[in-house]
């Protein structure tokens, strides 16, 4: 299949996707208990009137239909509404904190790479004692949630050694990397572990298969077979899995956000959910959602250019 067609479909099928998306996402928070009404009265009595009017200012008196309608329309304009809570426009509550919660999840990416594809491969190389240990260690890791993780390092590194800041997201990149080392450290613990894992049963793999015995036979340098022959034949499943790895960090996000008081859209989406802010919970997911479909998509894209055995839109592909 050519890139443009399957390009093509893809796009395609993210658009379908999202729709369906928006509506299951829309649909989903009028079926939770409360309103938006009963929030912005904060428990105050109040005359029909009151009510009436509220109903009015916000569409809640309009058939559900009609309501995703507008809704979806105002969205394919760029409009994602008016916050409940924040009374301010959602695009810019976004605008404000999206950047904070993407720069987090591109440093627990790093971390997650660096150390679990690094442990990956000493484990499958070395094996032994070595490999006994890495077992150990990602076993560890792979069984501490986020939030957890997240506690210990802020009580270890922060409230007793005082390295690191407790909360907050800081002012200025390198401030603001420095707030985010721990939550990124906590965010990509159990993802280490998971990669570590993925790519050592790769490499294994690939070390018992018959072009590596052919290519040590021929006297090729273990250095060599391990880098051309091993470990770059083991990238198309660490490709795979690192699709799954980046959609399991938007989603951790919002636990370590809150251990952290960093105010990225995260935090924000949690408290959105318990005051029954619509609008924006609306318009989070639906990013969340888009988010996922990206990284899948590109996740395809790359797949064939790790592994030429695999073709755009073949049954080996995330796709």
């Amino acid at each position: 299949m050519s890139f443009t067609r399957f390009a093509a479909r893809r796009l395609a099928e993210m658009a379908a996707t999202l729709l369906c998306a928006s509506f299951v996402v829309y649909g989903a928070m009028y079926l939770a208990p409360g309103s938006p009404a009963s929030f912005l009265l904060s428990g105050r009595s109040a005359s029909p009137e009151a009510l009436a009017a509220i109903n009015a200012q916000y569409h809640l008196d309009d058939p559900f239909l009609v309501r995703y309608l507008r809704w979806l329309g105002d969205l394919l304009q760029g409009d994602f509404g008016r916050s409940i809570t924040y009374r301010t426009d959602v695009s810019r509550l976004l605008a404000d904190r999206l950047p904070t919660t993407l720069l987090l999840v591109l440093m627990a990416l790093v971390v997650v790479v660096a150390v679990g594809l690094v442990l990956g491969r000493v484990a499958a190389v070395r094996g032994g004692a070595t490999d006994s240990a890495v077992l150990v260690t990602t076993t560890f890791a792979v069984g501490t949630p986020s939030f957890v993780a997240a506690v210990l390092l802020q009580a270890l590194f922060a409230v007793r050694l005082g390295w690191f800041p407790s909360g907050g997201a800081g002012d200025g990149l390198l401030d603001r990397i420095w707030h985010l080392t721990l939550p990124a450290v906590a965010l990509a613990l159990y993802l280490i572990g998971m990669l570590a894992r993925v790519t050592r049963s790769a490499m294994l793999e690939a070390l018992d298969s018959e072009h590596v015995t052919v290519a040590r036979s021929r006297g090729v340098p273990e250095r060599q077979v391990i880098r051309r022959h091993v470990f770059r034949n083991s990238l198309g499943t660490v490709l795979t899995t690192g699709g799954l790895i980046v959609s399991t960090l938007l989603v951790c996000t919002i636990l370590v956000e809150t251990a952290f008081s960093i105010g990225g859209i995260g935090q924000l989406l949690e408290l959105s959910t318990s005051t029954k802010d619509f609008p924006t919970v609306q318009a989070i997911s639906l990013i969340i959602v888009a988010l996922f479909m990206i990284v899948n998509l590109v996740v395809d894209l790359l797949l064939p250019l790790v592994d030429p055995r695999i073709t755009l839109g073949s049954k080996g592909s995330a796709a």
